[in-house]
């Protein structure tokens, strides 16, 4: 299903797109949101996600299309507004519950999981592990599962730039509930996941988009083949370490479900050598990522075009090439 990691022009220039990309949206109506959710609750800050949700569904015809598209991928069929909608409203919602998780309030959300063995397993051996998620449902749900689970540690790779703004509106919120931030594009970034590995800490990623010419491996995902990052994988063989795909579905309501999925672990001899192990640990990534697109297809915050651009096969004459230890092409 996989082929070797490459790097075709067309399909880069849409793969950074999220990276160019100004977030949308209106900063009165996010303050207005933020206001009533901390001195009124949830339930009315609710009421002013509508809003916020007919904005961005008004206003995002590039992005609506490319949701549409992605729906009908995942649904297996042509889907309505109604479909499209809930889409919009479900990424809203975890914006919203981004403010309570930093704050702590986790009382005020019903957070299910499923797998949380694969989490305690490197645990017990003294060891940490990456954890690989998407823009698929709410990835700082990961804070969640650290606390269920006493003297846990999480920290967050990410690329910074793209969600400032809400930062700044939302706040640091408190030392115990928001996890590190390892700040990727630099070398010390590596440096400080090794370090986080070995003192037993897990370490969130995303990495379901390419960035540049970051290595990237073409797998077929809901029906046609789309660029996927090498470079989180690469980093997890360099460093010998446990592989987790983690993702924090939204249901609705305040429900919250998470699962734990093995991928790779690195920390062991590979048959067939590392660079086989790396694809099919990316191949798999891709195949959990694409279940739970379909089970839940609400979830996918990926707002572009997704596939354009990509080729059917990779360019064996040109393989995408990069440092051992290069993460680049995860995303945030």
């Amino acid at each position: 299903m996989a082929q070797k990691p490459t790097k075709p022009a067309a399909a880069r220039a849409s793969g950074a797109q999220w990276a160019t990309e100004r977030e949308r949206g209106s900063t009165t109506l996010l303050r207005m949101m933020i206001w009533v959710a901390l001195k009124l609750g949830r339930p009315p800050a609710r009421v002013i996600l509508y809003l916020i949700a007919g904005y961005f569904f008004t206003f995002a015809p590039a992005a609506r299309r490319s949701a549409r598209d992605y729906l009908r991928r995942a649904l297996g069929r042509e889907p309505g507004a109604r479909d499209r909608f809930r889409q919009v409203f479900s990424f809203a919602s975890t914006i919203l519950d981004r403010l309570y998780l930093v704050r702590g309030r986790f009382d005020l959300l019903d957070v299910t999981a499923d797998g949380e063995e694969h989490l305690l397993a490197p645990l017990s051996r003294g060891r940490g592990a990456l954890l690989l998620g998407a823009h698929l449902g709410s990835f700082e749900m990961m804070s969640a599962v650290g606390l269920r689970q006493p003297g846990v540690r999480v920290a967050v790779a990410m690329y910074d730039d793209n969600a400032n703004r809400v930062r700044a509106l939302f706040g640091s919120g408190s030392s115990t509930s928001v996890p590190e931030v390892i700040p990727l594009g630099h070398l010390e970034a590596m440096l400080r996941i090794r370090d986080c590995l070995s003192e037993g800490a897990f370490v969130g990623m995303l990495a379901d988009r390419s960035l540049g010419d970051a290595p990237a491996q073409v797998v077929n995902f809901l029906g046609a083949p789309a660029l996927f990052p090498a470079g989180p994988m690469r980093a997890a063989a360099a460093m010998r370490c446990e592989v987790v795909f983690i993702t924090c579905l939204y249901r609705g309501g305040n429900r919250y479900h998470v699962v734990c999925r093995p991928l790779a672990d690195f920390s062991r001899p590979v048959p067939g050598g590392r660079e086989a192990a790396v694809r099919a640990a990316i191949e798999r990534y891709v195949a959990l990522l694409e279940e739970y697109c379909r089970s839940d297809p609400w979830n996918w915050f990926n707002f572009y075009d997704f596939w354009h651009g990509c080729p059917t096969s990779a360019d064996p004459a040109s393989p995408s090439t990069s440092a051992p230890g290069d993460a680049r092409g995860a995303s945030a």
